[in-house]
């Protein structure tokens, strides 16, 4: 299973300024994954989060790229299911590439929540849903955050003194 080795993340977001982008496709998927992530910002002490949706996975990109220059840390939400198209492959890598390019080229943390699956079932097993054994949207959250608490840090620690 793809969670296994995973680490424990305890991280202390609080003061961070967070925002949750994530898509409207697969609606189930979606709303467990928007869950997750807000309890994992609850988790780590960010208080009221922005959430956004966008219609696709796709329009990911430019809404985290649009919401970098306000916030601390992004986390993108998103499910491509494969179908027998290539469009699975342009999608994902597509998205992939852009988010990275966010995060990369804005300095702010973009914890990645996209589903790609082959099936709706493999979905909702990492939906953070009752029943599912894997809550990626809690992974993503607490992944972005504890990468701006790391951030922070380093430019603590390269201050003048």
């Amino acid at each position: 299973m793809s969670g296994h080795g995973a680490p424990v993340v305890a991280v202390d977001g609080s003061g961070l300024r967070v925002a949750v982008v994530a898509a409207s496709w697969h609606e189930q998927v979606m709303d467990g994954l928007v869950a997750g992530a807000l309890r994992g910002l609850a988790d780590a002490g960010v208080e009221a989060p922005t959430v956004v949706r966008v219609p696709g996975t796709v329009e990911l990109t430019v809404a985290c790229a649009r919401l970098a220059g306000r916030h601390d840390a992004l986390v993108a939400l998103g499910v491509v299911i494969r179908g027998g198209t290539p469009h699975f492959e342009y999608v994902c890598q597509g998205v992939t590439a852009g988010l990275t390019q966010v995060s990369v080229t804005t300095g702010v943390p973009v914890g990645f929540g996209v589903l790609t699956c082959d099936t709706t079932e493999q979905a909702v097993a990492r939906a953070g849903l009752p029943g599912s054994i894997e809550d990626k949207g809690h992974e993503a959250a607490t992944a972005a955050v504890a990468t701006a608490v790391t951030l922070r840090d380093l430019d603590a620690a390269a201050a003048p003194r």
